[in-house]
């Protein structure tokens, strides 16, 4: 059984940052996969940004040049630095790691005030 647990979230203004961990414990000990979604009221679940132990990365053309994502593997643990946020930002944000499987956490909500 695998847990993901995030933190990190909560209320900003526009232009500030914050900075979410997702962190899993269980019976699995490395992932192929560590991302984040995320999902806006009245909206289907969207990709944020997504890590390969490989060591590539891809990001929402959205969240370009302004969000930064990383991973200790060791740790298990996945973080999604966040800068310059807009108000469009503002969803619940869910990791997700992947090995064969997929794994989701509860959600952590962001909100960005104008």
């Amino acid at each position: 059984q695998v847990q993901l647990v995030e933190s990190g979230g909560g209320l900003v203004q526009a232009g500030g940052s914050l900075r979410l961990s997702c962190a899993a414990s269980g019976t699995i000990f490395s992932f192929n996969a560590m991302g984040w979604y995320r999902q806006a009221p009245g909206k289907q679940r969207e990709l944020v940004a997504d890590t390969t132990d490989g060591g590539g990365t891809v990001y929402a053309d959205s969240v370009k040049g302004r969000f930064t994502i990383s991973r200790d593997s060791a740790k298990r643990t996945v973080y999604l630095q966040m800068n310059s946020l807009k108000p469009e930002d503002t969803a619940v944000y869910y990791c997700r790691m992947a090995r064969g499987l997929q794994y989701w956490g509860q959600g952590t909500q962001v909100t960005v005030s104008s």
